[in-house]
């Protein structure tokens, strides 16, 4: 283990805490820890509802590079699995679609909906086979609003129980109600906590953000941080006689609000008046990530200039944070930089992220250690 992460610490008080150290950005095992410690049992988001809508219908995907297969089954149960036939290894399942059952790739082994085997091909004279012991090995799976989430612990604690106040916060939008407008990709010279650091505050929107900076009231720009969560709002300012440039949303009243919702360690739900995205964000290696961008608009609303307005707007929002996330990346390199020191006004957000973290990874390390539990 790192050394940096031996001795992981975040104080609880912001006002004398430290950033996390720089080389937990970089360096290559902190990357592999990462993997088992927060990504392999956190809740993910690899999907959405319309895509298994109907019995039968099944999406493949990969996470943290298990391949993955969810579908909805004839009893009409969500259901995901690995995607690996328990014969040797061979894909039950391929792209996406609408099946009845599922034939391995390989051998043709076959799978009914449910996971169980159906029919293991050229298997006579195998002794002691029990087909019940070669169903699909199932994953946690769970949907929130109109995403399919799942979670390779088959311990971890359900979805809900993380979004408890994030739920009704998020229902002042009408996101059940909105349909996938675009899909945008973006990759990242930067690792994937650089990126969430600078999604977590708003103190860099008049330098970085002008366009977005003259729609927000960044004096009335409020953090709250939850315990699995944080929320980011703003009301819209209100128009200024003499505004130079053209305002995008020229009303402004007191329940009219931008909020920004991030569910650790690495989905965001952007919520403005007339869209909404979602955004994840995917560790690639220590110094590159990849951010998944999915726009959403009410249907009626798809063929409107305003909708393909919605995506250029925020894709010039993206396009500034991950050029300056390019060059933090770059400069946490420097021997002059160890640590930083976080704004107690601005960067509550950021300081909640970095807790969140430090107890992550020292939770997975309490439980690799084999004194773990004795006393």
């Amino acid at each position: 283990m790192p050394g940096s992460l031996n001795n992981l610490r975040i104080d609880a008080d912001v006002s004398r805490a430290w950033t996390l150290p720089a080389d937990l950005y970089f360096d290559a095992d902190v990357y592999a820890a990462e993997k088992d410690a927060i990504f392999c049992r956190s809740w993910q988001v690899i999907g959405r509802h319309d895509q298994v809508r109907n019995p039968g219908d099944y999406f493949t995907t990969e996470l943290s590079g298990e391949p993955l297969l969810v579908v909805h089954g004839a009893d009409r149960t969500l259901r995901a699995f690995y995607n690996v036939c328990r014969h040797r290894a061979g894909p039950p399942a391929e792209g996406c679609g609408s099946r009845k059952l599922f034939r391995c790739g390989y051998h043709g082994w076959t799978y009914d909906l449910d996971g169980s085997l159906i029919s293991a091909t050229e298997i006579d004279g195998v002794k002691g086979f029990r087909e019940r012991e070669f169903a699909l090995v199932p994953v946690r799976v769970e949907e929130w609003f109109n995403f399919v989430f799942v979670n390779l612990d088959p311990d971890a604690r359900r979805l809900a129980q993380g979004l408890k106040e994030l739920s009704p916060q998020a229902q002042k939008f009408p996101i059940a109600g909105m349909k996938l407008f675009e899909r945008r990709t973006y990759e990242m010279n930067c690792n994937w906590k650089t990126y969430v650091d600078n999604y977590l505050e708003g103190y860099h929107l008049p330098s970085v953000h002008p366009g977005l900076n003259r729609e927000l009231d960044y004096n009335a720009y409020t953090v709250e941080p939850h315990e699995h969560y944080v929320r980011q709002f703003s009301p819209i300012r209100r128009a200024q006689r003499g505004d130079a440039t053209p305002r995008r949303y020229r009303e402004a009243r007191e329940d009219l609000t931008t909020d920004y919702f991030w569910i650790f360690p690495n989905w965001m739900l952007n919520c403005y008046p007339d869209n909404i995205s979602l955004n994840i964000v995917l560790p690639i290696s220590s110094e590159r990530s990849l951010a998944i961008f999915e726009w959403y608009l009410p249907e009626k609303e798809h063929c409107s200039p305003a909708a393909k307005a919605s995506v250029e707007f925020s894709h010039q929002i993206q396009s500034e944070d991950v050029a300056i996330c390019e060059i933090v990346q770059k400069n946490l390199h420097s021997q002059s930089y160890s640590r930083g020191r976080f704004s107690v006004k601005q960067e509550k957000g950021v300081h909640a992220f970095h807790r969140m973290y430090a107890e992550a990874m020292k939770s997975s390390s309490r439980r690799r250690s084999p004194n773990a539990g004795r006393k």
